[in-house]
């Protein structure tokens, strides 16, 4: 879907071409420093180019020039091939809320190895039940299923939509990410009309009519797209903290606007909270914003450093892949569900969380604010315009995940994917 209202003046056009003269010039020397200082790492890739695709296993890993290669990580800090030690702020894709490594998690995993316990039995064990119980006591929740990745939870989100409503349509945010999962690969790349296109090759032909997308925190939009195919959609999935396309927060009527309309025309709320679970509160956003969907997803930091996701919600939904229905979802798990070093990891961090909830969130909003701003003055120090998207709003207390934007304007608006990708609006190759 093309965004509107974008559009730039004589005097902005050529503010925007004189920043590309500046910018490839800052982006070259930066190249070349970083060539210069990380001689063992492309090496490093270099060979792993002869194997892996692209040289790594996870695309967001695998930038330009190469990435440098970890050698041991602890708290806040990175050290590399090359002997280097880095300030690091990816933090696991934002699943190490507590740094890389905390002891608490490590130790305990080195005791359960030692002890006979960790790598996989393919037998249930109890702690999965102990990390089930917990989340759903967070969350609100009645029933929920282990996964290993986002990717798979909100796939299974979707298909027990599908099968729940008997629809098959699903509405999606432009620009929401929901992994690389067929019922999602819509709307999440930026192209000359926007988001909306299929986003890759291989998919089933009926996608591009069965997955639909609608404006993040555009009421209007959304209201029109349900009006239109509301009857026919299976579920809404949405973030209520967008990720990958901008760390956006829902507005809180906006969310609460997409848990009326999907009532009212017996579609499906989910939740994806892969990523803003836990992350600014001991549970989902869903907690501070007053609303319940009838599906969620948790992973990132729920698995304490560890491959773990997990479908929560309703009972009655969740029942479709249980003994009771005959199974009519085969939402069965895979070798690794339910990983015993995964449900520890997870119990672990959750009670960690719970029990310093008062402390640990104040902080990290604090720090994330202090850096924010940070971030932006160095820029704006050397005649830059940043901003740092990541801030609350009435609902949702400042949290510590920040994205920096180069719009061209300083009213510009950062409220929804479009306008943070749209070159009209930004400079994105500096992103």
């Amino acid at each position: 879907m093309a965004p509107s209202g974008l559009t730039l003046t004589d005097g902005e056009s050529a503010m925007a071409t004189d920043n590309r003269g500046w910018r490839d010039a800052l982006l070259a020397d930066l190249r070349t420093r970083y060539e210069r200082r990380f001689v063992r790492s492309r090496q490093a890739q270099e060979r792993a180019l002869r194997y892996l695709i692209d040289g790594g296993s996870h695309t967001m890993r695998l930038f330009d020039p190469f990435p440098f290669r970890a050698v041991s990580a602890q708290g806040s800090r990175v050290r590399d091939l090359d002997g280097h030690e880095i300030i690091e702020y990816w933090q696991g894709h934002y699943a190490n809320i507590l740094g890389h490594n905390p002891a608490p998690i490590t130790q305990a995993l080195a005791e359960a190895l030692s002890a006979g316990h960790g790598l996989q039995t393919g037998i249930v064990e109890e702690t999965q039940t102990d990390l089930a119980e917990l989340l759903l006591s967070r969350t609100g929740d009645e029933r929920v299923r282990f996964t290993t990745a986002g990717s798979l939870a909100t796939m299974y989100c979707a298909i027990l939509a599908r099968a729940f409503t008997g629809r098959t349509m699903v509405i999606k945010i432009a620009g929401g990410w929901h992994g690389a999962q067929p019922l999602a690969l819509r709307g999440t790349r930026f192209g000359q009309e926007g988001f909306g296109g299929m986003d890759s090759l291989g998919l089933p032909a009926e996608s591009a009519s069965e997955t639909v997308v609608t404006r993040y925190n555009d009421l209007d939009d959304l209201r029109t797209v349900f009006k239109r195919y509301g009857d026919r959609a299976a579920c809404l999935l949405i973030e209520p903290f967008l990720g990958t396309s901008g760390f956006i927060a829902a507005t809180p009527e906006y969310l609460r606007t997409a848990r009326e309309l999907t009532w009212r025309h017996g579609a499906l709320l989910i939740c994806d909270e892969i990523i803003s679970g836990f992350r600014f509160c001991a549970a989902g956003l869903q907690k501070l914003y007053g609303v319940q969907a009838d599906l969620s997803t948790y992973g990132k930091i729920v698995g304490g450093g560890m491959p773990v996701a997990a479908v929560t919600g309703r009972a009655d939904v969740l029942a479709l892949a249980g003994k009771a229905t005959g199974r009519k979802v085969l939402f069965e798990g895979g070798t690794y569900s339910a990983h015993p070093a995964s449900m520890l990891a997870g119990k672990l961090m959750l009670e960690h969380l719970v029990r310093n909830e008062s402390t640990i969130y104040p902080q990290l909003a604090a720090a994330g604010e202090r850096l924010r701003a940070g971030i932006e003055k160095v820029f704006a120090d050397h005649g830059v315009l940043a901003r740092c998207t990541g801030r609350g709003n009435e609902v949702l207390p400042g949290g510590s995940l920040i994205q920096v934007h180069f719009p061209y304007r300083e009213d510009a608006e950062l409220d929804s994917p479009d306008l943070v990708w749209d070159p009209r609006n930004c400079d994105v190759a500096m992103r």
